[in-house]
């Protein structure tokens, strides 16, 4: 039976350290060599730091995967879409390789970081480097609280991981999105906190939804909560964490589903107005600057990567 990468559906941690590169070496069988052992890396310095919570996740870009691994592909493994309408804006980059490392230590993030950039060596370009942290009791920068809509507990999985009936050859996968968020903070603090709460759709401190009679249509809230054709709610998993300094402020967005429709969707709807010109006004407050599509592997795939 396939193993999942346990940092999918972690719980969440007190910092994390994204990396994103692109593979510039054509040799391939260090690449595979080398990715098939950071499972274990993760492992070891988990149980060396076991007061850490350490975890990782290793995906392979949608532009990247045939080269790595022409056998077989994910059904839904596709480019990240970009979206544009007026001034708001979801780019697409491209990245080869992303690896995610959380933990309750920044410290251990840093030496399991360095670790790993040193095992993939010269045959990858490190594009980009996020160092992510915990804000409040699980807040955005904004003051909200991130990811309230996140399934929980069992159910995470079902949301997050591919079956054995949705793709039996990468069951226990996970489909991921990611966007790095810049946010306006000099602008969002102009306003006042009824005028916050109306753009996110919820009260600030107490974190409670509006009603439905309450809702604005422009609510980040009612763009984002969307519902299949059989009224069942579209689902992702966050893993979402706030980074910045006293420059740049923003949200580093990570979204794990069995689907990329889910995600796809979600965007759209806060992108694109509807027939009564509704948008997410969350975005007149922030602008995503990066976006990738990949394919986070079973735990199985990884040991297999160099038969």
């Amino acid at each position: 039976m396939a193993r999942e990468q346990f940092g999918i559906c972690a719980e969440p941690s007190l910092h994390g350290y994204y990396l994103l590169f692109n593979v510039i070496d054509d040799d391939n069988m260090y690449l595979r060599q080398a990715l098939s052992r950071l499972p274990k890396l993760f492992d070891n310095y988990a149980e060396y730091y076991s007061e850490a919570n350490l975890t990782g996740v290793i995906a392979i870009g949608a532009n990247y995967w045939d080269e790595l691994y022409p056998t077989a592909r994910p059904k839904e493994l596709a480019p990240f879409s970009a979206m544009a309408f007026d001034d708001r804006i979801a780019p697409s980059m491209n990245y080869d390789l992303y690896i995610e490392i959380r933990s309750d230590r920044a410290d251990v993030n840093h030496i399991v970081s360095t670790k790993t950039t040193e095992l993939l060596a010269s045959s990858v370009e490190l594009v980009e480097q996020v160092r992510a942290f915990r804000f409040l009791d699980g807040r955005d920068l904004t003051g909200f609280v991130d990811g309230t809509e996140n399934p929980k507990g069992f159910h995470k999985r079902e949301v997050a991981l591919l079956s054995k009936e949705q793709d039996s050859e990468f069951a226990s996968g996970s489909y991921l999105h990611i966007q790095r968020y810049r946010h306006n903070m000099q602008l969002w603090q102009t306003i006042e906190q009824k005028e916050q709460e109306d753009v996110i759709g919820r009260t600030k401190v107490d974190n409670i939804e509006y009603s439905a009679e309450e809702m604005p249509e422009t609510a980040h809230v009612k763009r984002a909560n969307l519902k299949d054709e059989q009224g069942k709610s579209l689902e992702i998993l966050r893993q979402s964490m706030p980074y910045g300094d006293m420059k740049t402020q923003g949200l580093f967005f990570v979204s794990y589903c069995c689907s990329v429709k889910p995600f796809e969707l979600m965007l759209s709807s806060m992108i694109h107005p509807d027939a009564e010109g509704n948008f997410d006004h969350l975005l007149k407050y922030t602008q995503a600057e990066t976006g990738a599509a990949f394919f986070a592997p079973s735990l199985n795939f990884f040991e297999q990567l160099i038969d």
